[in-house]
């Protein structure tokens, strides 16, 4: 132990040569105020080495937050946006619907203007052509009144002249009386042609009016089925357009989510890397404090030995202080009860008795003293020996237990992972049944729109159909729908 010691002051410098316990004993006095000055200055680097450790963890976790908290505020502006967009979107097509709707509806005022004008002059055509027709066949009527009244005059004149036994002037009576029959039947049968051309130009003229009727229907429904197919188009795109706006939104929230839990565990492995990182030098400082605390009490162990030496020696100087008053008393008993001429003799027994004793008691003293040495010198290093092993079982389990925290935050961090993941599946799959239940709607109410209208049109339009036909048979005109025309005669 002794030469340990001297290792240590050879060490730091300060063994001089030919010291002795009492020097060393000074310069490795812990007590001193060097060493009471250098370990305040060692625990207080240790205090601050141990204060800026957890300052940077704790501005690393705030940074950390900070990061977090950054991102998700990136991700709500990038979501607000996005969501703004598809606003705009949205308007944009209903207003482009709304503009659609509107031209189509200028377009279909001008096409029933225009369709309605040229119903008209068809309809003014179609007289002129009955008419012009119905003119021509007068013409020829009369032509042939003309001529069958001119033969007719020349046959009775032609008879009369081979009657010679009637008197001229009832010739001429006869002959006016002819006349006037024939100009009276001719009469009757212009009459009856100008009644018959009447009643066909008045059939006819009505049928055509309710065929102009019909076509109007036709072209109305056909307006009407060209307006609610304009509808369907937009309606379609509008679905289509908000099917691709929830895919796009979809797409967003899984990658933001993504951005946001790969950031969440980027720094929890940071964290986590930071944190052994301390546990590991926080176990080195612990070794290399223990380390150092085994030094000092290697350095102040020559102390304590001089320290019980002194009190070995303390003991045998008691011990012998006994002895020699021991010595003392016997050597008067035994001068007293010894005859003075063998008083030379007692006195060098005595004398030599005391020797050996004395001798026996520094071999004991010596045997003492290296026992206390050896003893202390292997207590020493069992206590170092079990520091250190209890050390070392301590920060395994400090490592142990940092190793089981950090995976129980990674497991819940995993876990919280997939709840957000769940919880966005199951937003993102009710978004969508209510985007489908509001197509659904939207269609069935599209299509209930497009069914009342075609029956509120086809109802108008019969009962326009039914007026006109009750008004014909009023006035004497039936089954009018059964009537054809040439294709000349319209359109």
């Amino acid at each position: 132990m002794f030469s340990r010691v001297v290792y240590f002051a050879n060490m730091f410098g300060l063994r001089n040569s030919g010291g002795s316990y009492e020097k060393l004993n000074e310069q490795f006095d812990l007590d001193t105020p060097f060493f009471q000055v250098t370990r305040q200055i060692h625990e207080h680097e240790q205090e601050n080495e141990l204060r800026e450790q957890m300052s940077g963890y704790k501005r690393m976790r705030r940074q950390h937050q900070k990061q977090l908290i950054a991102l998700e505020n990136k991700l709500k502006a990038e979501m607000d946006e996005h969501r703004l967009k598809l606003q705009k979107e949205l308007e944009t097509h209903a207003n482009n619907a709304f503009i659609e709707l509107e031209k189509l509806a200028k377009k279909h005022a001008i096409q029933t203007d225009k369709e309605m004008k040229t119903l008209g002059a068809d309809e003014k055509k179609f007289q002129q052509q009955i008419m012009a027709q119905q003119k021509k066949e007068l013409t020829n009527f009369l032509d042939n009144q003309k001529k069958q009244y001119k033969l007719c005059k020349e046959k009775i004149k032609e008879e009369m002249s081979e009657d010679h036994s009637t008197p001229k002037k009832e010739k001429q009576e006869r002959l006016s009386k002819h006349k006037e029959n024939i100009q009276h039947s001719q009469a009757e049968e212009e009459a009856q042609l100008l009644g018959q051309q009447r009643a066909f130009y008045d059939r006819n003229c009505r049928a055509f009016k309710r065929k102009i009727m019909v076509k109007r229907h036709e072209f109305e429904q056909e307006q009407l089925r060209e307006e609610l197919n304009k509808k369907k188009t937009q309606k379609e795109m509008e679905h289509a357009m908000l099917i691709r706006q929830d895919e796009s939104t979809q797409e967003l929230e899984h990658r933001q989510l993504k951005t946001l839990q790969k950031l969440r565990m980027d720094l929890i492995r940071l964290q986590h890397q930071t944190e052994l990182e301390n546990q590991i030098e926080y176990n080195n400082r612990r070794e290399r404090e223990l380390h150092r605390k085994h030094v000092l009490e290697l350095r102040q162990q020559p102390k304590n030995l001089k320290a019980m030496e002194l009190q070995i020696k303390k003991q045998f100087q008691d011990t012998c202080k006994v002895q020699t008053k021991q010595y003392k008393a016997l050597r008067h008993h035994q001068l007293e009860v010894t005859p003075k001429s063998e008083h030379k003799t007692v006195l060098k027994a005595l004398k030599d008795e005391q020797t050996r004793k004395l001798a026996i008691l520094a071999e004991q003293y010596e045997q003492s003293i290296n026992e206390m040495m050896a003893t202390q010198a292997l207590r020493l290093d069992e206590a170092q020996e079990a520091e250190c092993q209890a050390l070392r079982q301590q920060l395994q389990q400090e490592m142990e237990l940092l190793s089981a925290y950090q995976s129980k935050i990674k497991i819940q961090t995993e876990a919280q992972h997939e709840r957000e993941q769940q919880k966005l599946e199951q937003k993102v799959s009710l978004r969508r049944a209510h985007l489908e239940q509001k197509i659904e709607e939207e269609l069935a109410s599209l299509q209930k729109e497009r069914t009342d209208r075609i029956k509120h049109l086809l109802d108008r339009q019969e009962r326009e159909i039914d007026a006109f036909d009750m008004e014909s048979l009023r006035m004497g005109f039936n089954n009018l729908g059964a009537l054809d025309y040439p294709k000349d005669d319209y359109r």
